[in-house]
């Protein structure tokens, strides 16, 4: 029988990102630091805790905005916060679509694999798109989602 998939994001979700937002909220937006201070997200315990739960029943798999260049960077933090990082689907460099369209289009691949039994994500736009595609969605709440990691996520397609 083929395991059914919960996919997770990362930022917002297990990753608390608010320590890094100053960076995207001066002008020039320093992207270099923003990402560079990922290694220092703090955990976000309900949405480790729903990951962790989910992994024990599931294949989990990390569906994040984050570029490429920081797999080895994120593979650390997952590890260190106790969580699987095997299955870890990352942005493309070069690829600035906005989170909802790169979010949509890795699912579908994913979904000819295996059936996702669950999506969590912070991205209001992300889970609308989402849930109108037919998945099941979860909004992760947890954390206020600020207009500045909103602009990141759905105008300029970096995280």
């Amino acid at each position: 029988m083929e395991s059914s998939l919960a996919v997770f994001d990362i930022d917002g979700v297990v990753a608390d990102v608010r320590h890094r937002l100053k960076y995207l909220d001066r002008r020039p937006k320093d992207w270099n630091r923003f990402f560079a201070a990922a290694g220092r997200d703090p955990v976000l315990a309900e949405g480790v805790s729903l990951a962790k739960e989910y992994a024990d029943s599931h294949v989990l798999v990390w569906l994040t905005g984050r570029p490429e260049h920081l797999r080895d960077l994120t593979a650390r933090w997952l590890d260190a916060a106790g969580l699987p990082g095997e299955l870890l689907f990352m942005r493309p460099a070069g690829d600035r679509r906005p989170a909802r369209e790169f979010k949509a289009q890795q699912l579908a691949r994913l979904a000819r694999e295996s059936p996702i039994e669950v999506v969590v994500d912070d991205d209001p736009e992300v889970v609308e798109r989402l849930r109108g595609l037919g998945y099941p969605v979860r909004l992760a709440d947890w954390v206020p989602h600020s207009s500045t990691l909103r602009t990141a996520q759905e105008r300029e397609g970096r995280t």
